[in-house]
């Protein structure tokens, strides 16, 4: 049996509707939250308005901090140190902790349709494109990444929330 897809997002610029459509729409069973602090400065997108508000569609909630950027690699990032951020955040996923959350993601991955979330709209600018790397190559499922259709920009976000 064909193992499912694992999907990834960004919730910069959604709604939470626009978010949990897009994940309905996908077929999506499980978020994992890859978030290091499952807060936002948009409440519905803090850990548990998010968990119920996803609970009420019948997806599954569930945040794995140990895949989330440490403050170091948060900090290389807002500063436009892109190397930096990426080496950090590496040495990080090659860690006991990283290794941990890999492990988890994996698992759920194996067994459902998951989606990895973070802020970023775009993948390529969000430590999750490293994490999807790591767990495509050692499950060999194929990936996609969701876009959602943007509302208007919420005034107190900003980008590397995460």
């Amino acid at each position: 049996m064909a193992r499912p897809t694992i999907y990834t997002i960004g919730y910069e610029g959604a709604s939470i509707e626009t978010l949990i459509a897009t994940l309905k729409d996908a077929g999506v069973q499980r978020l994992l939250d890859i978030r290091e602090s499952p807060y936002s400065r948009r409440q519905e997108f803090c850990k548990d308005e998010l968990s119920a508000a996803l609970s009420g569609y019948g997806i599954a909630y569930e945040h794995i901090r140990e895949l989330g950027n440490p403050p170091p690699g948060r900090q290389a990032a807002r500063a436009g140190h892109m190397a930096a951020y990426r080496e950090i955040f590496t040495a990080h996923l090659d860690g006991p902790e990283g290794c941990k959350g890999l492990d988890r993601a994996l698992a759920a991955a194996a067994k459902e349709a998951v989606c990895l979330l973070c802020f970023e709209k775009l993948p390529s600018h969000c430590h999750r494109s490293m994490v999807i790397e790591r767990m495509k190559s050692a499950s060999g499922q194929e990936v996609e990444h969701l876009r959602i259709a943007a509302k208007q920009a919420h005034p107190a976000q900003t980008a590397f929330e995460f």
